[in-house]
């Protein structure tokens, strides 16, 4: 059987970073395992997050030395774990459900595996009160922000689109950050934005501080077919009183949770290392960021849609939290 240049790397990587782990564990303060995390653009809290995330497994384990890598985001972070140049990722579990079956346009299925569920993402379309948008049949016609280009967002807004009986075809799509779409609300540019992130969302609250904002409403009866058909979707509202003018609780969407990720031939003893260190040491990331809240049994194990690392089922059973076979 050939052995493919791909593989050979990556069965060296594994076995690096076994004999790695073998000499912290013996002691050995010489035999040091560079570790690198993917993040996504500074600015944004996948890059804080996974920066917290890294200071924490640098700290905690002495013969490591953790790197957080500023990327593009969950697609590029996805790619390169695939070729071996990073040994984790943060990612949007949308993206990720899409790219480990090879649909939607990723062009084969992508061996990644999930070590944690991490921070929801509630997202949502807003638009200035005056812009005669009330329902996302609305948006029809109109000049919507659907998140930066290259980002991803279609692969959660796609689905949503679809299930409001739209696409993008039906309204103009503007590609721009969530601090730009902010801009283009304010002087008119834009009608609607799709905004959101952990709650509070800075953009939102930016967004709803400097003119009256419509939080505009989902179906309930199409938020209800997107949770039973994808794992990745899930309900989630945001209180009362969290932005500026938004009187009552907003019954809305996860649209893909944060997730940490690797690739399935990432060494176990690994994966359980890093799942343990994290897990025992959440509050340490809770005081760098507030997703570590997230951090806690019922909602580190929680399915997704993407399979989980043999590494991390191994620490979630040890501690009697894991929820699968």
């Amino acid at each position: 059987m050939i052995t493919t240049m791909k593989q050979s790397t990556r069965l060296f990587v594994a076995a690096t970073a076994a004999l790695c782990l073998l000499a912290a564990c013996g002691g050995d303060s010489g035999a040091r395992r560079f570790v690198s995390l993917g993040t996504a653009p500074t600015g944004g809290a996948f890059f804080v997050v996974g920066s917290a995330l890294s200071e924490v497994l640098d700290q905690a384990q002495e013969n490591w030395e953790v790197n957080a890598e500023a990327t593009k985001g969950s697609q590029e972070n996805i790619r390169r774990l695939d070729s071996g140049e990073l040994d984790f990722g943060l990612a949007n579990s949308a993206i990720t459900y899409f790219a480990v079956r090879g649909e939607s346009g990723w062009e084969k299925a992508y061996p990644m595996r999930s070590v944690m569920t991490l921070a929801p993402n509630v997202a949502l379309f807003v638009a200035p009160a005056n812009s005669g948008i009330e329902s996302i049949a609305d948006l029809r016609g109109k000049r919507v922000v659907v998140g930066p280009a290259g980002a991803g967002f279609e692969y959660f807004l796609g689905p949503l689109l679809q299930a409001h009986g739209l696409s993008y075809d039906d309204f103009t799509p503007l590609n721009n950050t969530q601090a730009g779409a902010v801009d283009l609300l304010a002087d008119g540019a834009a009608s609607a934005a799709f905004l959101g992130g952990a709650v509070p969302t800075s953009s939102i609250t930016q967004a709803s501080s400097s003119q009256d904002i419509l939080f505009v409403p989902y179906s309930e009866a199409e938020l209800q077919e997107l949770v039973q058909r994808y794992p990745f979707f899930q309900h989630a509202s945001i209180p009362a009183e969290t932005y500026r003018g938004q009187d009552e609780e907003y019954s809305g969407l996860d649209v893909g949770s944060m997730h940490l990720i690797t690739h399935a031939d990432v060494d176990e003893e690994m994966v359980y290392q890093v799942t343990k260190i994290l897990y025992e040491n959440r509050e340490q990331v809770v005081a760098r960021h507030a997703a570590g809240r997230s951090i806690q049994a019922k909602n580190v194990v929680r399915d997704l849609g993407t399979e989980f690392h043999p590494g991390a089922v191994r620490y979630y059973k040890e501690i009697g939290i894991w929820r699968g076979e």
